[in-house]
């Protein structure tokens, strides 16, 4: 069973589950314009919606509220959305409002929030142009969809589509899932037809029945073990949930991202030790649950103030940019231990003409021993050590997340905290059995005779892990500022 679980964890939409996504069916007739708006919310924007329509603040809610928040929620989207016809504002009149909660992740569920809006057109009707913006949740990602029909009259909409391509943000279509809708606002011509209706005769507007589960990007049933939803927790479902979440965070670990190549490349270069290993693993997995922790905090509590899907977008240009600094400080600390070496070198040479007898690198001038020889020891910092390990932390994973809000919505935050904890440990096991195999690699790699192939790459196996965590830190750090992070 566990295995089975495992897996699931990858399946996650490239567009989180933090995003909020917009459809506008705009039918134009004779005598108005009628609007079809939804809103479909992920998990996490969903989470935050709930704990405003939970008024009586029971934790749950319930139809009656569910009930009683559709038309107040209409009736705020209406005044974000901009109307004009001719250039002159319209108001739109909110014909019907619903609210429903498609299941989601983790016994989590998604939003969906569906109003119809009908404006008039001047009557008699001889020319008009029809405009349309949708401003509302400027800075949430997530995909935004217009298509514009006439029915009675004829349209220019300017190349919109007539039908919909996620039938209504009930399903996403995968080619366009990396590179999702971005239509905010629309410009209409309407006249006066003589002929039948446009081709498409109307928007669909089927009921809340026609929804599917989880459509929502990042939302689809099965990226998470289904034991993560269960509402009575018996031993059992607490041991297993323990071992899922375990191996959720190994699965987590083995997958592209968290710097794995960054960390290695940093025991090997600075001689690290079994015991740095695992000190990394540990330290990636504090840093890991703290930002769970405080993204969830920023949830919960700062709502109103910060979104957290802002946050989620910021951590990988920090995480970034930490690696760029300790690859330039790596470089820099190799760059003066190389020129040292050189002065000694240097130095080491005898002003006299007479044949010098070959020594060992470690000898003494004067009494006082030195070695030309690389340093065998390590030359790890702790600090620096503690640096990677929060830089490949430091990303938040959706799914450690969804179960943690998970669990407090069913009242248990403390065992989601614990199943976090378990799904870091899970992380640090990973990576720091990764981080020992490298660490026993690079001491059999420097018992080899120097004058071997292998032997003189271990030479310089310092400077080639400065110039690895440096290139790396450059990439990601511009990856992550273009807005498509690679952790």
């Amino acid at each position: 069973m566990l295995c089975a679980g495992i897996p699931a964890a990858v399946l996650a939409h490239p567009l989180g589950n933090f995003t909020i996504n917009h459809y506008a069916g705009i039918l134009v007739t004779p005598a108005d314009v009628r609007l079809d708006v939804v809103i479909d919310m992920a998990e996490i924007p969903t989470f935050q919606e709930r704990l405003k329509i939970d008024k009586d603040g029971d934790g749950d809610v319930t139809d009656a509220e569910t009930a009683a928040a559709a038309g107040p929620s209409c009736a705020a989207e209406a005044k974000l959305l901009r109307f004009a016809v001719d250039g002159v504002p319209a108001a739109l009149v909110t014909a019907s409002s619903s609210i429903t909660f498609p299941p989601g992740l983790g016994g989590l569920s998604t939003m969906r929030i569906e109003c119809a809006y009908a404006a008039p057109l001047p009557s008699p009707l001889t020319r008009a142009t029809v405009t349309f913006d949708d401003p509302s949740y400027p800075d949430r990602i997530g995909w935004r969809e217009i298509i514009a029909t006439g029915d009675g009259v004829s349209i220019d909409s300017g190349g919109l589509p007539t039908t919909s391509l996620s039938e209504r943000l009930t399903t996403y279509p995968t080619d366009l899932i990396s590179q999702p809708i971005d239509t905010r606002s629309a410009s209409i011509v309407v006249t006066p037809s003589l002929g039948s209706p446009a081709a498409g005769g109307g928007v669909p507007t089927p009921g809340p029945g026609a929804i599917g589960a989880g459509a929502v990007p990042g939302g689809v049933a099965g990226e998470l073990p289904p034991i993560f939803g269960e509402i009575n927790l018996t031993p059992l479902v607490a041991v297993l949930s323990v071992l899922m979440a375990f191996g959720l965070g190994a699965w987590h670990a083995v997958t592209p991202g968290h710097g794995k190549t960054v960390m290695a490349a940093y025991l090997v270069g600075r001689r690290g030790t079994p015991l740095h290993a695992v000190g990394l693993g540990l330290s990636v997995t504090v840093s890991h649950t703290l930002g769970i922790l405080v993204l969830a905090a920023v949830i919960v509590g700062a709502q109103g103030l910060l979104p957290p899907d802002a946050v989620l977008r910021a951590t990988p240009v920090v995480a970034a940019v930490t690696i760029l600094a300790i690859g330039g400080w790596m470089l820099a600390r190799e760059a003066r231990r190389r020129l040292h070496e050189a002065s000694l070198a240097k130095a080491h040479e005898h002003n006299h003409d007479q044949d010098h007898v070959p020594h060992p690198h470690e000898h003494s001038h004067g009494g006082v021993s030195h070695s030309h020889a690389p340093a065998t020891g390590s030359t790890i910092s702790w600090r620096g050590l503690f640096a990677l390990g929060l830089a490949g932390g430091l990303i938040p994973s959706t799914s450690a997340l969804i179960i943690l809000l998970g669990s407090i919505a069913s009242g248990r935050p403390t065992f989601g905290f614990v199943l976090v904890v378990i799904f870091g440990l899970g992380m640090a096991v990973v990576l720091g059995g990764v981080g020992l195999a490298l660490v026993l690699a690079r001491e059999r790699l420097d018992r080899l005779p120097q004058g071997s192939g292998l032997g003189r790459l271990a030479q310089h196996a310092s400077l080639i892990a400065a110039v690895v965590v440096l290139a790396f830190g450059v990439y990601l750090t511009a990856q992550a500022v273009v807005g498509r992070p690679v952790f």
